[in-house]
């Protein structure tokens, strides 16, 4: 069955797969001001499974045309909150706005302006990479006189054109994950959501990925939000990142100014004291600007750095992994994900690697 002959009723099933699910949400928050500089705005952002709370009352913009980075430990609820961006959780009116349009209110109107790549393999091995695509393009309701044409430049926006009518079972793990962006792009979404999109890729495949999302945020001024545990990747290619801990936003800023950040506070920290006690604050201790002021003393990962990583200079430069663990903490979370999230992120690293 090509994917012009499948029902347009599977066609809404793929839609909710890829772009639902419902669990508790928490209570709304105050009602968010419209900004039109704004390409995504939550406001006390809340989302429970069961009684765990995954997403704890987050406050972010994003800001139109930027790259904008969510990054933090396994279970902080990165994944979550992307969810609820996409409307794929559904939260109470006014905690999220895309383009000034209420997730809760305006569903359809938010996923019109969405491209998503989930941390999960979309792509159909069965199908040629033009298949893919085409079945994408009638899940996003690209019009029958539009598809193919948006096809074919979806496919050339990643480089895939020589290779659209192999199957996806052919592809390498970059050229995968390129599919599965040419999934994304081909409704032409002014925000496109990228979760963990090169997990499991070699440096070079990870470049090449980079390199066609950047093309195309060149080309059209698209704004892109990404999950990330790669620092390397955040570090060059994010304008503005967000790392999140237990469900809540701890730093937030530019690369450059969170290692800043980290800098002056590491030369102004006191001197070890003789008990053998730490002299590295933990984020709690600490009022930049950049930094919540929350605490994470009861967290198994607010353990100090210095206790499982070489001590360094005050005056040496920090690295974005440097401001990761100073948020996070350097030790082992028992409650960063489950055995369902650590199966399925292997079995995707493994299927592209």
């Amino acid at each position: 069955m090509t994917p012009d002959e499948i029902p347009e009723e599977n066609c809404e099933e793929a839609a909710d797969e890829t772009l639902g699910g419902a669990s508790r949400a928490g209570a709304p928050g105050p009602a968010p001001a419209p900004d039109a500089s704004d390409a995504v705005l939550c406001r006390g952002l809340r989302y429970a499974f069961g009684e765990t709370r995954a997403v704890d009352g987050v406050d972010l913009s994003v800001r139109a045309g930027e790259v904008f980075g969510l990054l933090g430990p396994n279970g902080a609820g990165k994944t979550t909150a992307i969810r609820c961006i996409t409307t794929l959780l559904p939260v109470p009116a006014g905690m999220v706005r895309v383009f000034g349009h209420d997730t809760a209110k305006e569903r359809m109107a938010v996923r019109r302006l969405l491209g998503y790549v989930p941390q999960q393999l979309s792509a159909d091995a069965g199908l040629t990479g033009r298949e893919n695509v085409t079945l994408f393009a009638r899940v996003f309701d690209v019009s029958r006189r539009e598809r193919a044409a948006r096809v074919e430049q979806a496919l050339a926006a990643v480089g895939l054109t020589d290779a659209a009518d192999r199957l996806a079972k052919t592809y390498s793990g970059g050229m995968i994950r390129r599919l599965e962006l040419a999934q994304a792009l081909v409704s032409a979404p002014r925000l496109l959501m990228l979760d963990e999109p090169t997990i499991g890729l070699d440096p070079i495949a990870r470049t090449s990925v980079w390199d066609h999302i950047n093309a195309v945020r060149a080309a059209t001024g698209m704004t892109v939000l990404v999950t990330t545990h790669y620092m390397d990747e955040a570090d060059q290619y994010c304008d503005r990142v967000a790392l999140m801990h237990h469900g809540r936003i701890r730093a937030l800023g530019t690369p450059d100014e969170l290692k800043s950040a980290l800098r002056v506070r590491r030369r102004t920290a006191p001197a070890p004291a003789t008990t053998g006690t730490s002299a590295h604050p933990s984020p709690a201790s600490t009022s930049h600007p950049h930094f919540s002021a929350s605490p994470l003393s009861s967290s198994p990962l607010s353990s100090p750095p210095s206790s499982a990583a070489p001590s360094r200079s005050s005056d040496a430069a920090p690295t974005l992994e440097d401001v990761f663990r100073d948020v996070a903490g350097s030790g082992l979370d028992e409650q960063s994900g489950d055995f369902r999230d650590v199966r399925s992120t292997r079995r995707t690293a493994h299927r592209v690697g």
